[in-house]
């Protein structure tokens, strides 16, 4: 119900009627999961260098609608985030802008349900470019994984601390690892973790 109010005056907000597709009823079953690789661990300071992202439909990764951009950021890269994704501005030289990028991306995932780790920072750096550009932010459904990780080890094993690292949950849940760490893989990974979890007994997708 909050979630539907809210949408409702994000609604009222769209700059263009052609994107009102994403208020639309969440197609059933289907999901898109994906990451961002950014220039720092602030959205509001930070940028977008690239995207990826996978759609998942019926438990199946739609491996051949892929979706992987590459954005020219505006704010110079940290060394800290060079580290984690190996993205280096010399990279980026062919880089497309993220106007661009962020319409084809709104394209992509239509109203599906969006899946991801640590989504709220990857939605809040959409929502960075998207608020001034369309006057919303992003109204898809969310699920995290690691909630969903999290709750299921609570009612298999109560204990009072659970490891919600990454590589803890692909180790758990027995997910291969697909080593080079870009937008993605990550998205690869964490919509296979998603599955495993979506499908184990007594999880509830809510």
């Amino acid at each position: 119900m909050f979630r539907t109010i809210k949408n409702y005056f994000n609604k009222k907000n769209l700059k263009d009627e052609k994107y009102s597709f994403l208020f639309n009823k969440p197609i059933e079953d289907e999901y898109v999961c994906f990451d961002c690789e950014t220039t720092g661990l602030n959205p509001k300071i930070d940028d977008i260098v690239s995207i990826g992202a996978v759609i998942i439909k019926n438990n199946t990764i739609v491996s051949s609608k892929k979706f992987v951009k590459f954005v020219k950021p505006k704010t110079k890269l940290q060394a800290d985030a060079i580290k984690i994704h190996h993205i280096r501005e010399c990279d980026l030289a062919d880089a497309e802008d993220i106007d661009n990028v962020i319409e084809e991306f709104l394209e992509y995932i239509g109203n599906r349900t969006l899946v991801g780790y640590f989504l709220e920072f990857d939605i809040a750096m959409i929502n960075k470019y998207l608020k001034p550009k369309l006057g919303i932010k992003l109204p898809n459904k969310a699920l995290e994984v690691s909630e969903i990780y999290h709750d299921y080890k609570i009612e298999v094993i109560p204990q009072s601390y659970i490891d919600l690292r990454f590589n803890t949950i692909m180790q758990d849940l027995e997910i291969p690892s697909l080593g080079k760490h870009d937008a993605y893989n990550d998205a690869l990974m964490t919509s296979m973790i998603f599955i495993k979890l979506k499908n184990l007994p007594n999880v509830k997708i809510k």
